[in-house]
């Protein structure tokens, strides 16, 4: 009993974070100008919409493909080569409907899958391995795009007051 209830809180927990993550990224893509959301200060640096797309194959391998088993076929390179313009709707939509994906396979795996261990991207791991990728690269990439477009807008974006509480006045028990 007690690996279900863990195996359903941690997947619950993951879940809500991607959710949450995508929240703020759809929330800057939507304020960034076409312009904007292909800038590159430099060719060493992505764009925002190299990151959505970048996002959108990583949880798609990792995830659909790793965890789920569905196919997927990703040019890794491609997402970073892109320069646009492309519309808006061909980087911001796909992600959107990934994390969807993403979010409903991860909440439908148990204890089992969680433990048994596969071949993703050339990496041996277990499925909380795979997850917590999945999540500890979604939460970094989401920095980027929010400091960047904090950069580039000279806009408040935090989540949080003075206090650290939720500005969306969310108690519940992910922070």
């Amino acid at each position: 009993m007690a690996d279900i209830t863990l195996a359903a809180s941690f997947t619950e927990y993951a879940a809500r974070k991607m959710e949450d993550h995508h929240a703020q990224i759809a929330r800057c893509a939507g304020l960034l100008s076409d312009e904007y959301l292909w800038f590159r200060p430099n060719e060493r640096s992505n764009s925002v919409a190299n990151l959505l797309l970048h996002l959108r194959g990583n949880i798609s391998q990792w995830v659909l493909t790793g965890l789920a088993g569905q196919m997927f076929h990703r040019e890794r390179q491609a997402e970073f080569d892109a320069r646009g313009p492309m519309p808006r709707e061909r980087v911001v939509g796909p992600l959107a409907e990934a994390v969807e994906a993403v979010c409903g396979v991860i909440r439908g795996l148990d204890a089992a899958e969680l433990a048994r261990v596969r071949t993703i991207q050339a990496y041996r791991v277990t499925g909380i391995a795979a997850v917590m990728h999945v999540v500890e690269h979604f939460a970094f990439h989401t920095g980027q795009i929010v400091t960047t477009t904090k950069w580039l807008l000279n806009v408040d974006l935090s989540l949080y007051d003075e206090n650290g509480h939720r500005r969306d006045g969310r108690t519940d028990d992910v922070p």
